[in-house]
């Protein structure tokens, strides 16, 4: 890339002649720092060239930076809130390596956004298309006094640790990143040897083809850092930085990113406070080059493949990374409830709405339908607590070959409350990000109600406690639910459901929900008196209804669909008989497979049975059992050469609201 002074010359020669600031024809005009009237529109908004006089933009206009800007040693350039600057690099002819903004050593910028009106800097939407903000000062760094930046041929570094190069507060800064080459580009934001008197507080990085920000040695601070799909890292630093962060947040939403922080050469031993970092797509967390390291407190990792990765296999010594009080571990995946809170970051209009549902709610939660909620462990409503899920809301387990993935679901315990509150046009949705059956342990619910296992039984699945005397307990209500993905196994024995229910009591409501793609059941009762209605199964690959240990509620307007191999049963009933009612079930096979099964001495009470395509109608496990009259289809005893394959008795397009 060229270097700055000689950009600077083509600039003067293609332009005339270029003032020594900003020109009249190109740029703000000079305003009187001490005249307090508003500036004055210029009504020519291009910004590029170099700035030695103090400066004020002016917040009514919108600006386009058109080539380098160059805030000089002795200037300093304000912006003040609300003010919008948007690179200009739309044209054939533009250079995306020759748009920025870069203060020199002794030069100084002043952002004065605020929450409500922050300065925005940005491109077109496309990540890469600019320079981003550069600032350069005379603090010390490792490449030493006067060391020239790989951009720009920039000159930084100096012996003074409190150098002041201005204040950022309320900055927006997207689609930056542009590439010089294969080994060097520029960043968001780009601190070379900044001092610590720069006062940086409440900035984001958003959607950069490389870092969000990078320090190249220096000694400035950051606080309230929100960083967004920064294709390379989000915070890099190097050259033996020793400044602090406190309060960031990294989300990762797309492919192809590389690391939440990436730190390389010297240790200057920086101190992170209230890291939370969140990957919807894997990756790499930290990542440790050379001798680097940091004391980071507050550590909060979910999502990612890698949580902490040395990139020179041959250190083994580790005590420079102190993570959340101790030396990093390797085996450990840092995952906790977030330190920070990303609605610390709602001044932000364009940043993605993804959220970490915590890992225990005690008090009420509730959850926003403009945010998407990822889960990559357990998720338990405490004895006390309510979780109320809005219509629309999107809720995501994230599992890998890494994570175990029976050890991601949410449990609502005994005394909690669950609160669902989809409709038809806008279902609350719980997924996984792989899309592949069993690759999370999906929704479980423990109750009070009555079950053959007894008052405090412990179910197989997350030592859960279940069971009590209180038939009409109530754990909650949910409407218009599509649960996917579900069904993490446990053993060849134990699996978890889509749906599973434990000794939930009868004034819980169930209705309109769709259960589908599971490894296991879709639905089980283990005990308890619930009931359910409208309920969608589709390719759950062991049983669609299952239920055991005495379950007596009532399931109405049930449809199954199989159409992909290795499924069991539409329904598997087992043990006791407690006459549960199943009223209006159809059930269609294009792959053959059991319709009902029935084991011990379990029954049912069936009206409106419609059954399409199975092999085999009515199993009977025990050929022993020759007493039927516990199972009943319209009021007569089963039959088990019977077809019973009527019209349907659901029709699908109730549920046309599934998707």
């Amino acid at each position: 890339m060229k270097n700055l002074k000689k950009l600077l010359l083509m600039s003067a020669i293609t332009m005339g002649m270029l003032a020594t600031s900003c020109s009249s024809d190109n740029n703000i005009e000079p305003i009187d720092p001490s005249d307090n009237e508003p500036p004055i529109p210029s009504g020519d908004t291009k910004l590029n060239g170099s700035v030695d006089e103090d400066r004020t933009l002016d917040s009514s206009e919108t600006y386009s930076l058109t080539g380098i800007l160059s805030v000089e040693s002795g200037a300093t350039l304000t912006i003040p809130a609300g003010t919008e600057i948007i690179a200009d690099t739309d044209t054939d002819e533009s250079d995306a390596t020759n748009v920025y903004i870069v203060i020199q050593k002794g030069g100084q910028i002043e952002i004065q956004g605020t929450s409500s009106a922050p300065v925005i800097m940005r491109s077109n939407g496309q990540a890469g298309t600019w320079g981003g903000l550069i600032i350069a000062g005379n603090a010390p760094t490792a490449a030493g006094r006067n060391a020239t930046a790989e951009v720009g041929g920039i000159i930084y570094g100096g012996e003074d640790a409190s150098d002041d190069s201005g204040s950022i507060n309320y900055l927006v800064l997207s689609d930056a990143g542009a590439s010089i080459n294969s080994e060097s580009q520029f960043n968001g934001l780009s601190l070379y040897a900044v001092g610590s008197e720069t006062s940086i507080q409440n900035i984001a990085l958003i959607n950069g083809a490389d870092d969000g920000v990078e320090f190249f040695g220096g000694t400035v601070s950051a606080t309230n850092l929100y960083l967004e799909n920064n294709e390379d890292d989000a915070v890099d630093w190097t050259e033996g930085w020793n400044g602090s962060l406190d309060n960031v947040y990294v989300l990762h939403t797309i492919q192809n990113f590389s690391t939440a922080i990436e730190a390389d050469k010297e240790n200057g031993n920086p101190i992170i406070s209230n890291f939370t970092a969140v990957s919807t797509t894997g990756g790499t967390a930290l990542q440790f080059k050379a001798t680097s390291g940091a004391t980071i407190t507050g550590l909060s990792l979910s999502g990612y493949d890698n949580a902490v990765d040395i990139a020179d296999e041959t250190r083994t010594d580790l005590s420079g990374i102190v993570l959340n009080g101790a030396t990093a571990d390797l085996t450990l995946d840092y995952s906790a409830d977030p330190t920070v809170d990303v609605s610390m970051f709602d001044w932000i209009s364009n940043r993605g709405q993804v959220s970490v549902l915590p890992s225990s709610i005690e008090g009420n939660l509730t959850l926003s339908a403009n945010n998407q909620y990822v889960i990559s462990s357990t998720v338990s409503i405490e004895d006390g607590g309510t979780l109320t899920i809005p219509a629309g809301t999107q809720i995501t387990a994230r599992s890998d070959a890494e994570t175990d993935a029976t050890s991601i679901y949410i449990v609502v315990q005994r005394g909690g409350m669950i609160d669902i509150q989809g409709t038809e046009s806008n279902p609350v949705v719980m997924s996984s990000t792989s899309g592949v059956a069993g690759s999370w342990g999906g929704l479980v619910i423990a109750g009070n109600a009555s079950t053959d296992a007894g008052v405090d039984a412990t179910a197989e699945v997350g030592g859960i406690i279940y069971g009590g005397e209180t038939d009409d307990d109530n754990s909650g209500s949910i409407n218009y639910l599509i649960l996917k993905d579900a069904g993490a196994s446990i053993n060849s024995e134990s699996q978890y459901n889509g749906l599973s229910l434990y000794a939930v009591g009868s004034g819980t409501t169930i209705e309109n929900i769709a259960i589908m793609n599971g490894a296991d059941d879709g639905v089980e009762f283990f005990g308890g008196t619930v009931s359910a209605k409208n309920v969608y199964l589709e390719n759950n690959e062991d049983d669609a209804v299952d239920w055991t240990e005495g379950w007596n509620g009532t399931i109405e307007n049930t449809y199954v669909s199989h159409t992909i191999e290795n499924f069991s049963t539409a329904i598997e009933a087992d043990k006791r008989n407690a006459m549960p009612k199943i009223i209006n079930f159809t059930a269609v096979s294009t792959k053959g497979g059991t319709a009902l099964q029935f084991k011990s001495t379990s029954g049912a009470e069936i009206e409106g049975l419609s059954l399409t395509g199975y092999e085999t109608i009515i199993d009977i496990t025990d050929d022993n059992r020759t007493d039927l009259s516990g199972i009943t289809v319209d009021g007569v005893i089963v039959n088990k050469t019977a077809a019973y394959n009527a019209e349907a008795t659901v029709d699908v397009n109730m549920f046309n609201w599934v998707n």
